[in-house]
């Protein structure tokens, strides 16, 4: 006999027989000897859970940045040197910031064992004819399924045969209502949300009985493809692209300075030794030590304020992603809409309002037996109607051939037989319509208009069901499906989930600050476009999950630009969207509640999910909503906004002065006969200067920095950097002029003059960089501009003290400081121009 083989992954749309033949098997399922050995074959029925390293693996990898590199290097000289406060603050700061990333990419793991164990212990198959219970992870493909209500099914397979079989799949397609599945067979273009001869592995069963011939199982299940997708790292975030490009700039330029000024202090034959920790102090006075510091308190900071507006965070990175996000992908049910369907018109044939029509479709919702649709709860929900004067006779149940649910009642002297369901088949069945009380018989033209009446609410995205009755003899005993004939057709009940009230403002409020709404639903198109239209979200192009089957990577990307609205889609659907867009250089937000979400919150830059979510969502997400509320998003991004351009304000400061600064040391060494700075100075300089912007997380930032998402952009930092920087090298330069021509300095007098004058431009030109705009109208932070006075006082009273002399500085005349605060007002005028320039020719849509 020859090997079964694997069946294709869309199994629903082959014919029965041709998957008995594939699979060699038959509805009496497998023997125990054939199972035994397709389930070495196969392998075993189960999830692999994330390819998660040991915690002090996953910790060594983060040494690989480039930053981090850089600040150990720093940390390492620092203490070679004998500067051990420099040392101990590095090497405290690269730990602090490794341990937390290391934590939270290990709890980030999670969520693939938790989806492991969303699925069954137990299944029952046919083995040798006969039912056993055996562990889930032994069945294989060509075994034969016994499901029954309460059962999770354990793989994926095609329905042999089936009875009132519903099942939930929510798991899979996101949508909350059960599906009725049966034994036919299906087109060639049935996808997997309308595969409705298929049952897949973790969904539940609601009601009913069925058989099922497992054609895939393990990674080979749709839920498998979810759980592999958990498994495979990501691509990196916006925040770890940008983190990541400016260690690498920080790095070319320290090593670049350093070996410059080691070269020039050789060249002239100064003392090795004093050159090589000249060198070293530069490289490490460029080197912004607390910038895991800086970056982790911001972001911690932002986490709070985030939770104090109900946005609560995960991995403390995703709060830059979210103030950088442009684009955000969402489900329609719950979060667009209240989640739960509402009858919103009860019509006669006319499109009148009737309140007969709602009695009707009331009597046969409240006494209809066994399974419930959402549609019954709505239509028991939206009024409640008094029926204790009616008593139930009889029914005829719901099935798939029929559509419809009919019963009989009785009220006094008249005994009515109400018929609910699909409306052309209520339609077909009526001989005569009812409009203000009156029966009329049907004749082409009212059936015709009746029809369109019903197109047209399908089209509005309504699911509608038909209802009507007809009296029936005292005498009669049963409903039976015969007497669904000669209707009387009353009229329309007409559903939807509606949207939410905040729904049209949150978008709205979403599209005016940069960030593109998409939305990625398991739903149909036309019951998307109505749900749009009433939030006013413009649909630009619809793409379905049946045409981004056929297209490829390249294909996708080209089209996902234009396209809002994604209809029809798989799970594995929506993380091609994602990363199609990611690769289109959008940074990308994926809002999602369930299992069939969890590879999308995987890839996406800020994987977003509710509170009320599944667990896997929530173990896969960076951040939880406690709200499902786009209004709570819209906070939270702004949040996020602040965060980040906090984090900025420190890398361009930092980097701008410091650059002006360690480019004045490079370039003294060409013109001053001794080094222009001790190295213990240096590092003192850096130490005072990032001591004054430790406030920086508490800092405001301006309104209309709020208004658009921003990202890493490393040419902007390097433009800011070249064209600032080198402004404070003027003044430093012309501070030299002065302390050798003026003051007639020796080399302590020297040190001391442009250590304070250093630190005075490097600190106080905080308060005109923080800012775009005049800095005399957009205020610090009170605690950013005391500490920032504090230092500058601190830097110009040291050498007045025991521990300037210790340290190499001396008294300066009073005519200094005169000079000096001359020096700086002009200075600061000067970098407010260029800025303003700045701003308005190379940078006016990036800030």
């Amino acid at each position: 006999m020859s090997e079964p083989t694997e069946v294709e992954a869309a199994f629903w749309r082959q014919p029965l027989p041709n998957l008995f033949h594939a699979l060699h098997t038959s509805p009496r399922g497998l023997t125990t000897e054939e199972a035994a050995s397709r389930l070495t074959s196969f392998g075993l029925n189960a999830l692999r859970p994330a390819l998660r390293g040991t915690l002090l693996r996953l910790f060594l990898s983060r040494f690989r940045n480039p930053l981090v590199i850089i600040l150990l290097v720093a940390s390492a000289i620092s203490a070679v040197t004998g500067d051990r406060a420099s040392f101990l603050i590095i090497s405290a700061m690269v730990l602090m910031s490794v341990a937390l990333d290391t934590v939270q990419e290990y709890r980030a793991g999670q969520a693939a064992e938790r989806l492991k164990r969303s699925v069954a212990v137990h299944a029952t198959v046919l083995r040798d004819g006969r039912p056993r219970d055996i562990p889930i992870f032994e069945v294989v493909p060509g075994d034969a399924v016994l499901l029954t209500a309460g059962d999770s099914v354990p793989a994926d397979g095609r329905l042999i045969e089936a009875r009132d079989f519903f099942v939930n799949q929510a798991l899979l397609t996101g949508e909350p209502y059960p599906v009725e599945k049966h034994a036919i067979e299906l087109s060639g273009e049935a996808d997997l949300d309308t595969a409705d001869n298929a049952a897949f592995m973790g969904t539940s069963v609601i009601s009913g009985k069925a058989t099922i011939l497992v054609c895939r199982t393990g990674l080979g299940t749709a839920l498998g493809e979810i759980a592999d997708s958990l498994a495979s790292k990501p691509p990196p975030t916006s925040f770890e692209r940008g983190t990541r490009q400016f260690g690498l700039l920080i790095m070319r330029l320290t090593v670049f300075l350093a070996l410059f000024a080691l070269l020039v202090n050789t060249a002239f034959h100064r003392p090795l030794l004093e050159s090589f920790l000249f060198a070293v102090a530069l490289a490490v006075g460029l080197t912004p030590e607390l910038l895991p510091m800086i970056v982790s308190v911001t972001l911690a900071r932002g986490a709070i304020r985030m939770a104090r507006k109900k946005v609560i965070v995960k991995r403390l990175a995703s709060v830059q992603n979210l103030g950088s996000m442009d684009v955000l992908c969402t489900d329609k049910t719950g979060t667009l809409t209240e989640a739960h369907i509402r009858l919103e018109h009860h019509v006669d044939i006319m499109g009148r309002e009737s309140e007969g029509v709602l009695e009707l479709a009331y009597l046969n919702s409240h006494f209809e037996t066994g399974l419930k649709s959402p549609l019954d709860d709505a239509i028991l929900a939206h009024q409640e109607i008094n029926v204790s004067a009616w008593r139930k006779i009889d029914e005829a149940p719901f099935d798939f051939e029929r559509r419809r649910v009919s019963v009989l009642v009785e009220k006094n002297d008249s005994r009515l037989l109400v018929v609910k369901g699909a409306p052309e088949d209520v339609l077909r069945l009526a001989v005569a319509y009812e409009a203000d009380g009156v029966q009329t018989p049907f004749d082409a033209q009212t059936r015709s208009r009746a029809e369109v009446l019903c197109d047209e609410w399908g089209q509005k995205g309504f699911r509608v069901l038909g209802i009507a009755w007809r009296r029936v003899p005292l005498d009669h005993p049963h409903a039976v499906v015969g007497d669904e004939t000669e209707l009387v057709f009353a009229g329309f009940a007409a559903f939807l989930d509606p949207p939410k009230e905040t729904a049209a403002r949150a978008v709205g409020d979403l599209a005016k600050s940069g960030v593109a709404v998409k939305i990625v639903t398991g739903d149909n198109d036309l019951v998307t476009r109505h749900v749009c239209a009433q939030i006013g979200l413009p649909v630009s192009k619809v793409l379905t999950g049946a045409e981004i089957q056929k297209m490829d990577d390249f294909a996708l990307q080209a089209l996902v630009e234009e396209a809002n609205l994604f209809c029809r889609v798989t799970p594995a659907q929506k993380n091609r969207v994602i990363l199609a867009l990611k690769a289109r250089h959008h940074v990308v937000g994926f809002l999602g509640d369930g299992i069939n979400d969890a590879p999308s919150l995987h890839s996406a830059d800020v994987g977003i999910s509710v509170d009320g979510a599944v667990d896997v969502a929530k173990d896969a997400a960076d951040m939880i909503l406690l709200e499902r509320d786009l209004d709570v998003l819209y906070e939270g991004i702004r949040e996020g906004r602040r965060t980040f351009g906090n984090v900025l304000k420190y890398i361009m400061m930092g980097t701008s002065s410091n650059f002006g600064n360690m480019f004045s040391m490079a370039g003294a060494t060409l013109i001053i006969p001794f080094l222009p700075m001790l190295p213990v100075q240096i590092l003192l300089n850096n130490f005072l200067y990032d001591l004054s912007e430790v406030p920086i997380p508490l800092d405001n930032v301006d309104e209309s920095y709020l208004s658009h998402p921003h990202e890493w952009d490393m040419a902007f930092i390097r433009n800011f950097m070249m064209v600032i920087g080198p402004i404070s090298s003027l003044f430093d330069f012309l501070t030299f002029y002065i302390m050798l021509h003026v003051f007639h300095a020796g080399e302590e007098m020297f040190h001391t003059g442009w250590f304070i004058e250093s630190i005075a431009t490097q600190v106080l030109v905080i308060f005109v960089i923080r800012t775009r705009f005049n800095p005399l109208t957009s205020r610090p932070h009170p605690l950013l501009a005391g500490t920032s006075l504090t230092v500058v006082a601190v830097a110009a009273l040291l050498p007045l003290t025991p521990i300037g002399a210790t340290l190499g500085f001396v008294a300066l005349p009073l005519d200094f400081f005169a000079i000096l605060m001359a020096m700086v007002v002009v200075y600061l005028l000067a970098v407010e121009g260029v800025k303003r320039w700045f701003y308005r020719r190379l940078a006016a849509r990036r800030f």
